[in-house]
């Protein structure tokens, strides 16, 4: 006798008034339903879109990051690798999203940019916390989250622990069997290059055949943030092609600021050791 629940050509399930469907799984319902312009302008769904999905990545890179800090923290490098390089490529589909994003011109832009108000991407509290988990600590950029308790709670819980370079710095010394200044490591301020790290690394790079685990992981740290300076590049030349030089929405300088940016490194000694080899 055959199934009524399923296609009787392909087998496939066809009935799933007894059982999860993918929609029920992924819980399409609400996500679909999620985008609610508040405009006429039928640019802003690709707007909204695509900064929901850019969250919905970037929950996933804070979910990769915190593996592979748990990972490097039991100085399990190997498996803490495939976490880094998930985030890389994380990293990399976001980059692809500003390709769609500036297909949209200026004069489309202007049809609805009124209705954002003071929103601004500024304000993601999980693109901060990716900078607080990667080492980029500057916590001046709290303030704009004291409206969302939750939103501090988890911010301050994560100055509480060590950043991914912290844990990686951790295995560095471990193995070389040195200490560094842990007043160079501060849990609540951006990591600042410093002399003593750069010349550990450089004992890695100079005999990676001896370190090859640190060696590996120094160059997934550089692949990390090489694809997050591209993704902070396209932000910026994305902004200019739509908006110019105006201010953004949430009162930052816009260009200006996201140019600024560009000059923040995450793993300072990784990049500086280079000239010296």
């Amino acid at each position: 006798m055959n199934d009524t629940k399923s296609d009787p050509t392909s087998g496939a399930h066809m009935s799933f008034s007894d059982d999860m469907s993918y929609g029920d799984y992924l819980q399409l319902g609400s996500i679909l339903n999620a985008q609610q312009p508040l405009s006429d302008a039928h640019d802003e769904m690709l707007f909204i879109i695509q900064h929901q999905t850019s969250e919905l990545w970037m929950r996933l890179a804070l979910h990769e990051i915190d593996a592979a800090r748990n990972l490097l923290a039991r100085h399990e490098l190997p498996p803490a690798f495939k976490m880094l390089t998930r985030v890389s490529r994380i990293f990399d589909q976001l980059n692809s999203a500003w390709d769609v994003l500036r297909t949209m011109t200026p004069s489309e832009y202007t049809m609805f940019r009124e209705t954002l108000g003071k929103s601004s991407g500024f304000q993601s509290h999980q693109y901060r916390l990716i900078e607080f988990a990667l080492g980029n600590r500057n916590t001046s950029t709290m303030k704009v989250h004291e409206h969302s308790p939750e939103v501090l709670e988890l911010l301050n819980d994560e100055l509480t622990k060590p950043s991914l370079y912290h844990v990686a710095l951790d295995a560095l010394s471990s193995k070389l069997e040195i200490g560094f200044d842990p007043d160079t490591l501060p849990k609540d301020a951006p990591h600042r290059s410093d002399a003593a790290i750069v010349d550990a690394w450089s004992v890695v790079y100079k005999s990676p055949e001896k370190y090859w685990s640190l060696y590996e992981l120094a160059e997934k740290l550089v692949d990390l943030e090489d694809y997050f300076r591209r993704w902070r590049f396209n932000h910026v030349t994305t902004v200019e092609r739509i908006i110019g030089f105006k201010r953004g929405t949430g009162g930052t300088s816009g260009v200006k600021y996201l140019r600024a940016m560009l000059e923040v490194e995450l793993f300072p000694e990784l990049w500086n050791l280079r000239g010296g080899l």
